[in-house]
């Protein structure tokens, strides 16, 4: 069995009306392709007025509680999540990590102080502070990666997106994750529904011999071509940010392929661009659906209804 990596060395991560809008492709990244935020309602204020956003595609969330559990125990732990929405927006998180008598890791006190002292932080922390962010900004893509925690930050985001997609589909089955089971040959792959700025996401990963041997993520429009490919675009974004997708993309692929390929490898393993945050993000929970995709051997193909938005 593959050991999932929730903790490494104590720095223990399909669809969202109000998480991930437009996952992979908007300007986010100071003109970059990314993961957006989407929030059922953000507002722009001046000194006389103020603007609310308009969602423009995308399914809203349907009122009740959604839950997700993992299946198997990593340092005697596992994640046992559950969000409640209502009138359309998440009021309720509850995200742990429990060991086998239902105890939570926050009161578990050698624990926290040992990762207290090395990490800077602990679950006695981050916990709370997860749940309590997910409700107040209604996106894991809004929470700010907690320094010394960016595992557990990275499985966060991606078990709130798959409940916020089970929550649009309105299926209220419990989503179980067999975390750390070894990956299942095949092709995997995911697809955003919507365009934002007139693209989408489009990823597969291929699995042989029960390691990832391709990734092909891409932000690309309905005619097929890729974002890598739009000169004016690249230009532009380049100046701004110092990257572009014509080098982020496919370093994206390569570093993903790599983590993957070491003992216990996973996305979050891969550097940040800088320059590219968000949709490094976006990349990294997509990255995590399909690697749950294929703990199961689940080659249906993931569509998600992403939230875009408009002024």
């Amino acid at each position: 069995m593959r050991t999932a990596k929730f903790v490494k060395g104590f720095t223990a991560i399909a669809l969202s009306t109000l998480v991930l809008a437009a996952c992979g492709s908007d300007n986010k990244d100071t003109g970059a392709s990314s993961s957006s935020t989407a929030t059922s309602e953000t507002s722009a204020a001046t000194e006389e007025s103020s603007t609310e956003a308009v969602k423009e595609a995308g399914a809203d969330l349907q009122d009740g509680t959604y839950k997700l559990e993992e299946k198997n125990y990593s340092n005697g732990y596992r994640v046992s999540f559950e969000i409640t929405v209502k009138d359309g927006k998440i009021t309720e998180s509850n995200y742990d990590n429990v060991n086998e008598d239902g105890k939570s890791k926050v009161d578990d006190a050698d624990y926290n102080k040992n990762m207290k002292d090395k990490a800077g932080t602990n679950p006695e922390e981050f916990i709370p502070k997860f749940n309590e962010e997910l409700v107040a900004k209604q996106s894991p893509s809004s929470i700010d990666v907690v320094s010394g925690a960016t595992h557990s930050f990275d499985s966060f985001q991606n078990y709130a997106q798959q409940l916020i997609q089970a929550a649009q589909a309105g299926n209220t089955d419990t989503i179980e994750i067999d975390n750390g089971a070894d990956l299942k040959d095949g092709t995997y792959t995911l697809k955003e529904k919507n365009n934002s700025n007139g693209y989408h996401t489009e990823f597969s990963m291929v699995v042989k011999d029960g390691k990832i041997t391709e990734s092909n993520y891409d932000n690309v429009n309905d005619d097929g071509e890729s974002k890598k490919d739009n000169a004016d675009y690249n230009e532009s974004m380049k100046e701004k940010a110092g990257t572009n997708p014509e080098a982020f993309i496919p370093a994206f692929n390569e570093a993903f392929v790599k983590a993957m390929g070491e003992e216990d490898g996973t996305p979050a393993d891969m550097d940040v661009v800088s320059g590219a945050t968000h949709s490094y993000h976006s990349f990294v929970i997509y990255a995590e659906q399909l690697i749950n995709a294929a703990e199961k051997g689940d080659t249906a193909e993931i569509i998600v209804d992403n939230i875009v938005m408009k002024k």
